[in-house]
């Protein structure tokens, strides 16, 4: 028998315990993420969670770790205005391979977090 997925419903990235509110800052002011209720009694560390169209994002603590591969794909409406706006707000952009059908690119989240950003085409 297989898994039948239906879709993802959250992801979970970390930063560092003294950055956690300019995590928030970042989610919110420069990507546009809408802040949710997060039962921050459920849980023995601090974090916040964020909507992203109907999946989530949920940011959590520990230390810090160094680049990875690791990350997360989302797909949006024009890559290219995202790249602008991230550039213009000073965010790192990685160039991703050519994938046909694809436009894309990852940034890095001030906290070392990878995302990759694409456009179906």
């Amino acid at each position: 028998m297989m898994i039948s997925f239906i879709r993802v419903d959250h992801f979970h990235v970390c930063v560092p315990p003294n950055r956690l509110e300019e995590a928030k800052d970042f989610y919110t002011k420069v990507i546009g993420l809408e802040l949710i209720y997060r039962p921050d009694h459920l849980f023995s560390s601090a974090g916040y969670w964020l909507n992203i169209g109907d999946v989530q994002l949920h940011i959590g603590v520990e230390p810090a770790l160094p680049r990875s591969i690791r990350h997360v794909a989302m797909a949006v409406v024009d890559v290219d205005a995202a790249r602008k706006h991230l550039q213009d707000n000073e965010v790192e952009i990685i160039e991703e391979p050519v994938i046909p059908g694809r436009k894309r690119f990852a940034f890095i989240d001030p906290f070392g977090n990878r995302m990759e950003l694409l456009q179906l085409l």
